[in-house]
């Protein structure tokens, strides 16, 4: 995430909550994609991970791109911890464990999205090349420990790091080890966008298997092709998952309400302080029922920055995310846009893939997550083989993809940027390329992926 957001203006009924969400919708010719990625940092020399501060820390790197770029500093307690475009060209942040993200800017194609990649990259490069600094492609940090892992100085982590234990086994290894890709794209209705997050939930763990790339832990494998996709499953059940009351008669605004309103919320902003108000929900906030606050009412920013703490497989903010994937290289982020692109922003696409998961059930549908981060593509679901699926995912989202005719300057439209989805799926997940390269020509050692799987 960016920033927090600063909007006082205050919030005291459920309807305002439900017009926020309503507040999305865009007309089809307003449609844009955002695209995020994240990467992790480390010294190239050594390939030890990078601390915040020194000449050659993530505080460096970030001074050093605002003075590249003009970007305006985003501050925590004095320190910068991210970059914003005030034009309105995306903002750059920094994840608990150093993870660098570029949260873009809402773009009309994948062509833009590519071309703001690279951009970014190269000027990433060019401060952090000087620094000895690089930055790996995979989903989870390969070699480091958590204890070996930095911490960054922001202080909502403090607090998250301070509860995720008590909800999960897993939440501080998702918060300091790994990394993701997410795309972000709009809806016209409510009911546009129920059909659009019920078919992205369902087919999440799919992506999930196409994008799997994270298979080492401290040093070895870790028995799993998508170990960031298992680390999710028992992170805080409270706020994660696959949200089966979408799938519900009625689901809309109004339920996704109900459910955001009853998520333990983790701070609540007053200024520059950060109060801990872990365990509690936005209900008490609503009502004045906070002890560390009391007599304090909600406001739009604290609505805003709750829901920025729920972490489904695809969240609903004033847009919708789709959270299920590792990042991987430059190619692969494009196709992850590519894909979600070409299956939810054209009609024919969304009835189809929409047809593809009518008939799983719940426990389908759990089934297929539950297996997806050690199986990937070999997953099964209803009967049919991950695999299989993702093949008749790919074909509706490449269809839709050519009905766009989003055309580059030189010509060629989006459906290129699937390509590499293409190859996965006649051969093997990006995970098990690189546990073959382990176990041959890397004599099992993780070192050689700081010099091959890396931006």
């Amino acid at each position: 995430m960016a920033r927090d957001v600063t909007d006082a203006a205050p919030i005291s009924t459920r309807d305002e909550l439900v017009a926020w969400f309503a507040e999305g919708e865009k007309p089809k010719s307003e449609w844009r994609i955002g695209t995020e990625h994240e990467k992790i940092p480390f010294y190239r020399a050594d390939h030890s991970p990078v601390p915040y501060e020194g000449d050659a820390g993530i505080r460096a790197v970030i001074e050093g791109l605002a003075s590249l770029n003009g970007w305006e500093p985003i501050l925590d307690d004095g320190r910068p911890i991210g970059l914003g475009d005030e034009a309105g060209g995306g903002a750059i942040s920094i994840e608990p464990g150093g993870q660098f993200e570029l949260s873009g800017a809402p773009l009309a194609s994948v062509h833009d999205t590519m071309r703001e990649l690279e951009r970014h990259l190269g000027e990433v490069r060019r401060i952090a090349d000087p620094l000895g600094i690089g930055f790996l492609t995979l989903g989870m940090s390969p070699l480091w420990t958590r204890a070996e892992t930095p911490v960054m100085p922001k202080r909502r982590y403090r607090i998250m790091a301070g509860y995720m234990p008590k909800v999960g086994r897993y939440g501080l290894d998702m918060m300091f080890r790994t990394a993701t890709v997410q795309v972000n794209l709009d809806y016209g209705s409510e009911s546009d966008m129920v059909r659009k997050l019920r078919t992205a939930l369902a087919l999440q763990p799919v992506a999930a298997a196409l994008f799997a790339n994270s298979p080492f832990t401290d040093g070895r494998p870790n028995g799993f092709l998508s170990m960031r996709s298992e680390i999710w499953r028992d992170t805080d059940p409270n706020r994660t998952g696959l949200l089966p009351f979408a799938f519900e008669t009625g689901m809309g605004y109004d339920r996704m309400v109900d459910y955001a309103l009853d998520v333990p919320m983790y701070f609540v902003k007053r200024g520059d302080t950060y109060h801990d108000v872990t365990g509690l929900s936005f209900r008490d906030l609503m009502d004045g029922r906070l002890a560390a606050l009391p007599g304090e009412r909600a406001t739009r920013s604290d609505w805003a920055n709750h829901i920025s703490t729920i972490f489904p497989e695809v969240r609903l903010k004033r847009y919708l995310e789709m959270r299920g994937s590792d990042v991987g290289p430059p190619a692969m982020i494009a196709a992850q846009a590519a894909l979600w692109t070409g299956l939810l922003y054209d009609e024919a696409a969304l009835d189809g893939a929409a047809d593809l998961v009518r008939f799983w059930s719940a426990s389908d549908r759990q089934a297929l997550r539950d297996e997806v981060p050690r199986l990937a593509l070999d997953a099964t679901v209803a009967g049919r083989s991950a695999r299989d699926v993702a093949r008749d995912v790919l074909a509706l989202s490449r269809a839709g993809l050519a009905r766009r005719g989003a055309r580059d300057d030189s010509g060629p439209d989006e459906t290129a940027f699937l390509d590499p989805l293409d190859e996965i799926v006649a051969g093997e997940v990006p995970s098990a390329r690189w546990l073959r390269a382990y176990e041959g020509r890397w004599n099992r050692s993780v070192d050689q992926s700081f010099s091959e799987a890396t931006f």
